[in-house]
This record gives C-alpha cells, sequence and structure tokens, in this order.
C-alpha cells in the first residue's frame, strides 16, 4: 500500500512554498500527501516562530502529531519537525521520544530523503547533510494557483526584534539562471501568477546581478503570466526598481514592510530606513501609478514605544491609506537585543494599540476597495461557487468575486476581465482577505 503524508504549515510564504515543494517531491515519488487531520504514516510540520503566538501554534500542531505516535510500539507515523521553530528549539525536539526526526532550515529541502530513507529500512542523520537551501523540486499544479518561487533566503539586518537571521542564517541568494528556468517552466506548465519570495529580498546579489537585475529578466519571460512581489522591505529600492513596476506583467500592488511611523523606534528597531525614505518611496510610486496597492505590517508595543510613538504609527497609517496592514504585538524573543530592553509594555497596552491599528487596516482596506468600483480588474480564478460566480485576486490584489462571463462558466487559474460594481463584507477567497469586490464577467484571456 502507498505510504500517507501529511503536512502542517505554519508562518510565512516562504514556508508555504518549501512544503508545497516537498510535498510535490512525496507525491512524484508515489506517496499520498493527506490533509494534516486524516491518518497517515508520516507528520511534517513546517513550524514558525516569529512571534511567542508562532511558538505555541508550532508546539501544538507538533504535540497533536505526537499524540498519534504514543502508546504504538509499532506502526506509529513518524513525526518530522522543521522550520524556524525547529531550528531555534533543536536540542529540546530532539530529546523528545515522540518526535522522529528535527531538520533545522538548512536542511528542510531533504525532509524527502530522510523520510523515504526510513521507510526503506535506511537512517540518515539531518546533521550529516549537507545544507542547501535552494534545491527544491518545482511544486505542481493543485496545491495553490499562484505558484512561488524562492529566490533568496536569510537575512543580515539583525533588527533588534528579529530572530530571523537566528533561525535562517544570513542572506543568500538563488543564482539568475536557476530562478529564470523555474520560472520558464513554471509558465510552460500553465502557470498564470509568479509570486517572487525571500526572507530580505531587497538584498538580493548573484554574480553581481542586483534584485532590480532579476526582476527585469524575470519580466523579460515569454508567456501570459503576471508578477507580483511577497513581502519587501522598503530598502534598497532604487529608481529602477519604481521603473519596473511599469511593465504589462507587474502587478500594481507592494508588501512594503513599515513596522512604525515613529523615526525614534525605527531607530530602536535597528531598521535600515528613515521613515522620511519610507514616505519619499511611497509618493513616488503612487505619483507614477494612481490606484497601487500598499499593504504592510506594523509592529505595535516595541519597548519603550510611547503614546506619542503610537500616535505616529497611527497617523502614517491613515495618511498612506494602506489596502490592508498586518498588524504584530511585539513579541520578546529572546537572544535578541530587543528582549534586553528596558521599557517593555505592557501586554494591555499593546492589545488596545493593536485593535487600533486594526480599525484603522479595516476603515482603509474598505476606502481603497470602494475606490475601484466602476474599474476593471484582470482577476485569476482561484475558486469556483455553487452559484456559478468565480473567485479569486484581481491584478491589484483585492479578492473579486464575479458573475459568469457570457452566460459560460468560468474555469480555475484563467484570467478574466470583471468589471466592479458593488463591495461585500464576507465571502473571501480561501480564508478572507478582507471586503470583496463583486463584478460583471467581461471576457476571459486564454
Amino acid at each position: 500500500m502507498k505510504k500517507r503524508v501529511a503536512f502542517e504549515t505554519l508562518g510565512c510564504k516562504l514556508n508555504q512554498f518549501e512544503t508545497d515543494s516537498l510535498a510535490t517531491q512525496f507525491a512524484r515519488a508515489g506517496y499520498d500527501v493527506v490533509p494534516y487531520a486524516a491518518e497517515a504514516d508520516a507528520y511534517i510540520v513546517n513550524t514558525c516562530t516569529v512571534t511567542n503566538k508562532s511558538d505555541r501554534k508550532s508546539r501544538n500542531v507538533i504535540n497533536r502529531a505526537a499524540a498519534r505516535r504514543s502508546g504504538r510500539a509499532e506502526g506509529a507515523p513518524l513525526v518530522v519537525v522543521t522550520g524556524c521553530f525547529a531550528t531555534a528549539n533543536r536540542s529540546s525536539l530532539e530529546s523528545r521520544d515522540d518526535v522522529s526526526y528535527v531538520v533545522d532550515n538548512d536542511r528542510k529541502s531533504q525532509v524527502f530523503h530522510i523520510v523515504d530513507a526510513h521507510f526503506r529500512g535506511e537512517i540518515l542523520d539531518p546533521g550529516a547533510l549537507a545544507p542547501d537551501s535552494f534545491s527544491y523540486a518545482l511544486a505542481d499544479g493543485g496545491f495553490h494557483t499562484r505558484s512561488m518561487v524562492k529566490i533568496q533566503d536569510g537575512c543580515d539586518n539583525f533588527c533588534t526584534f528579529c530572530i530571523i537571521p537566528y533561525v535562517r542564517g544570513g542572506a543568500t541568494s538563488r543564482p539568475v539562471p536557476d530562478v529564470l528556468d523555474n520560472v520558464r517552466r513554471l509558465v510552460s506548465r500553465g502557470s498564470r501568477e509568479i509570486v517572487l519570495t525571500g526572507v530580505n529580498m531587497g538584498r538580493y546579489r548573484s554574480d553581481g546581478k542586483s534584485f532590480s537585475d532579476l526582476l527585469e529578466a524575470i519580466l523579460g519571460v515569454e508567456g501570459d503570466f503576471r508578477v507580483r512581489i511577497s513581502s519587501l522591505e522598503p530598502e534598497p529600492l532604487d529608481e529602477r526598481f519604481v521603473d519596473l513596476l511599469a511593465d504589462a506583467k507587474m502587478c500594481p500592488h507592494l508588501h512594503l514592510c513599515l513596522q512604525s511611523g515613529s523615526e525614534r523606534i525605527l531607530l530602536r528597531m535597528r531598521r535600515m530606513y528613515t521613515l522620511g525614505a519610507y514616505l519619499d518611496l511611497v509618493e513616488r510610486i503612487r505619483a507614477r501609478y494612481p490606484g497601487f496597492n500598499l499593504t504592510t505590517d506594523v509592529i505595535v508595543g516595541f519597548p519603550g514605544e510611547t503614546e506619542e510613538d503610537f500616535e505616529a504609527t497611527a497617523r502614517v497609517a491613515r495618511e498612506v491609506g494602506f489596502g490592508h496592514i498586518h498588524t504584530f504585538k511585539y513579541s520578546r524573543r529572546t537572544g535578541t537585543r530587543a528582549d534586553r530592553m528596558a521599557d517593555q509594555v505592557p501586554e494591555g497596552v499593546k492589545s488596545e494599540r493593536s485593535e487600533a491599528i486594526r480599525r484603522i487596516s479595516e476603515e482603509g482596506a474598505e476606502r481603497y476597495r470602494r475606490a475601484l468600483i466602476g474599474k476593471r480588474e484582470r482577476v485569476l480564478v482561484e475558486e469556483l461557487a455553487e452559484d456559478g460566480s468565480a473567485l479569486g485576486y484581481g491584478e491589484h490584489y483585492v479578492p473579486v468575486r464575479f458573475s459568469a462571463v457570457e452566460g459560460s462558466p468560468a474555469r480555475l487559474n484563467a484570467f478574466y476581465d470583471a468589471r466592479l460594481v458593488g463591495i461585500a463584507s464576507a465571502g473571501g477567497v480561501g480564508n478572507g482577505d478582507g471586503p470583496v469586490l463583486l463584478g460583471l464577467g467581461e471576457s476571459g484571456i486564454d
């Protein structure tokens, strides 16, 4: 009988890409990839450790898998833990009898070989394997409509609040030819949206090529597809990068991390930009591309954050008019400089400030979407509803539900032009992403 393998992924898009790639390897080798709640022969947990909440989620998921091994002398499933939480807590996880293998980020791409060898009666020591951040298989379609391409890993910035450089290592970049080959293969197989992902992509450097060089080369690949960039640091993004946003294949959307609207707090965070530089970049983008959708991350309750600092962040959030704000309450990470700072902000204050930013985010998301009513969006279909409508994301990364085109049912993974006619409060794509725009399908694009 086929072996069954289940995955659970926490955290960022980079983790999701890596899970999709691993699942593809197992599927191609004849394994059945099943939901995490199902009975399986191996449970693979791709963890996150960016906040205390992430740690709790990682522990809970690991414990649920480990419970399936409890009391079973024979036929117990493997429990494989990888990702950032596994890297940060390797010793404690390896001491557990109910965890089979602990695989750090540098060797995550080898998880298939570790599990497959185990089922063939061999034992591979993960720590003895050569580290490799980029030898991931090309993910098959069917996991997600959008295809992610990993171009970079690690970070050298060492922001005072962040543990990622310790668990992902220093910045490293994938060679340009490898990235382009990945993109071409995905496009030839029918991928319509390529999402570039990494830890700090703006710092991409390979054989003298910068992030802008790589992006220009990707945009030059033949085919009908669009390019989206996942979470991006606002440095170092030059005018050439802004010029490339004009390309017809580029989505008019960036998730540009802010973290704080206070110059003082940005300095304490050791961010590599000033508020002035951030706002200048926003102004340059918006001046050239009206309606460009900017989303962001904000941390509230950083050590020493005063009410005045917080009000500065709230003011910037309102003035920029972000399409969405992902709000984090500052989470202490052992080993970081911020963990040792005085003036830690009480949890109650963090919660109040988080709620305030959440309200600003909701107001901004609805305001941005309403400004799109009457316009057209090129929607990539990701779901088909029972009532015949289709759901997907427009090029501005807004969720759209639209009616069928000329009476014909829409197809998955196809582009359609939809005229936006209204807005709904719920019913988003997948897990939902704010208010959904309602549209009338006007034409399909093969």
